[in-house]
C-alpha cells in the first residue's frame, strides 16, 4: 500500500480511485425487469412526472425485443410484473396491456445504436420549460459534467413521435451522444445500462433547473472544455453509475409509496 500519495499526480490518484472503487463495490443484484421498475419510481420521485407522458424501454434477452411499460400507468405505478415485453413493430410478446404508441421511436434508436440497452423519455418540468425557450441544454457545473458534450439538441417540435418520420429524424438527431435535448417536448437518455440511463435523467433534469436559475440572475460562464472531458469520464463509469443507483433506488424504497415496485411476474 502507498501511504504517501501526497507525491503521487493526478492521473495516479485517478487511476487508483477507479481500481479501488471497481473493488469495493458489487454489481447490482436487481434484475433487469426491478431495475426498470425502480427506474420509473426514481424518476417519479426526482421530479419527472407528467401524467402519463415519457417512456421507458430496456433491451430484453431476445434480439428485437424491449420492455416497457403498459400505456394507462403513471411512473408511480409501474412495477416488476406488470411490464411488457414488446417487439420492434410494439406488439405484445409478453405481459397484460399495450404499450405507449411513442415507443416507435425507441425502436429506431435501438436499430441505429447497437451500444445503446435503455432508453428514458421524459416530460420533466425543468427541461420541458428549457426547451419551451428552444434553448439547448448548458453544462456549466461538476456535478452536470456526467451529460458534457454529451447533449445533442432538436431546436424545432417535429410533432408528436408516433410516426417513423419522426423515430429517424431523433435517432438521426442523437447520433453518437448518450442525451438529446428536444424544444418543446423533453429529454432523451440513450443507456448502456439501465443505471446510466437512470443517472443521466436524473442529472439532465437538474442541469436544466439550474440552468434555468443561473440564467435568471445572470450569464452562464462555460467551464474548461478540458475539465469538463475529465468530469464527464471520471463520473460516467459503470460501477459508479450503479453506486450512484442502489443509492436512488434504497431511497425510493423507503418511501411506502413504492412498496410495491419489487413483485415478481
Amino acid at each position: 500500500m502507498n501511504t504517501d500519495t501526497f507525491k503521487l499526480d493526478k492521473a495516479t490518484l485517478v487511476s487508483q480511485s477507479t481500481r479501488k472503487i471497481d473493488q469495493q463495490f458489487p454489481e447490482s443484484a436487481y434484475s433487469l425487469r426491478q431495475k426498470l421498475a425502480l427506474t420509473c419510481r426514481i424518476l417519479f420521485d426526482n421530479g419527472h412526472d407528467s401524467g402519463l407522458a415519457g417512456q421507458i424501454t430496456a433491451r430484453a434477452e431476445t434480439p428485437g425485443t424491449f420492455y416497457t411499460q403498459q400505456l394507462g400507468l403513471g411512473f408511480d405505478e409501474i412495477a416488476e410484473d406488470n411490464l411488457l415485453r414488446v417487439d420492434e413493430d410494439l406488439n405484445v410478446l409478453a405481459g397484460d396491456g399495450m404499450p405507449n404508441p411513442a415507443n416507435r421511436f425507441h425502436s429506431w434508436v435501438y436499430r441505429a445504436r447497437p451500444d445503446v440497452n435503455c432508453i428514458i423519455h421524459t416530460h420533466a418540468v425543468h427541461t420541458a420549460a428549457l426547451g419551451m425557450l428552444e434553448q439547448p441544454l448548458i453544462v456549466s457545473h461538476m456535478d452536470n459534467c456526467v451529460l458534457y458534450d454529451d447533449v445533442a439538441f432538436v431546436a424545432k417540435w417535429p410533432g408528436i413521435p408516433v410516426g417513423n418520420e419522426e423515430g429517424e429524424l431523433i435517432a438521426g438527431a442523437l447520433g453518437g451522444k448518450r442525451a438529446l435535448m428536444l424544444s418543446h417536448h423533453g429529454l432523451l437518455i440513450a443507456g448502456s445500462s439501465v443505471e446510466e440511463a437512470c443517472v443521466l435523467a436524473i442529472a439532465f433534469e437538474r442541469a436544466a433547473r439550474m440552468q434555468l436559475l443561473a440564467g435568471a440572475a445572470g450569464e452562464i460562464k462555460p467551464i474548461d472544455p478540458a475539465l469538463g472531458k475529465e468530469a464527464h469520464d471520471w463520473i460516467l463509469r459503470p460501477r459508479r453509475n450503479t453506486i450512484a443507483f442502489e443509492y436512488y433506488a434504497r431511497r425510493a424504497l423507503k418511501n411506502p409509496r413504492n412498496a410495491d415496485c419489487l413483485r415478481p411476474a
